[in-house]
């Protein structure tokens, strides 16, 4: 399974890395003002939400301050409710949740390696 599951870990790890490197320092206001860093950030959010749709269910169980529904849903937000989804909406996104998600993603993956 670790195999399997190795790939993913790193796709959703990279996402957050390259979120947190294009936002840095940005505030919500440089955020709104951006449609390229708008698109970045909801592009890596849709891979990170796909990406999680292939944890397995028990090493998302060890982690249950993630809400693991709610990272799987955000990607169909996106494609399909991206016209009412508000900006301030994905900044809390990327400043509150992608951080413990990091955490918890780090905590799998190193897991795994054990």
């Amino acid at each position: 399974m670790a195999r399997k599951v190795d790939h993913t870990l790193h796709d959703i790890l990279e996402a957050i890395e390259r979120v947190e490197s294009v936002t840095s320092g940005k505030t919500l206001a440089e955020f709104e003002a951006s449609w390229q860093l708008r698109y970045i950030v909801q592009r890596a959010i849709e891979i990170i939400s796909e990406a999680s749709r292939r944890i397995p269910a028990e090493l998302q169980a060890a982690h249950p301050e993630i809400p693991w529904r709610k990272v799987m849903a955000i990607g169909n937000v996106l494609r399909h409710e991206y016209h009412g989804l508000s900006d301030k909406v994905i900044w809390g996104v990327v400043i509150d949740e992608l951080p413990k998600l990091k955490i918890a993603i780090a905590a799998i993956a190193s897991m795994l390696e054990k």
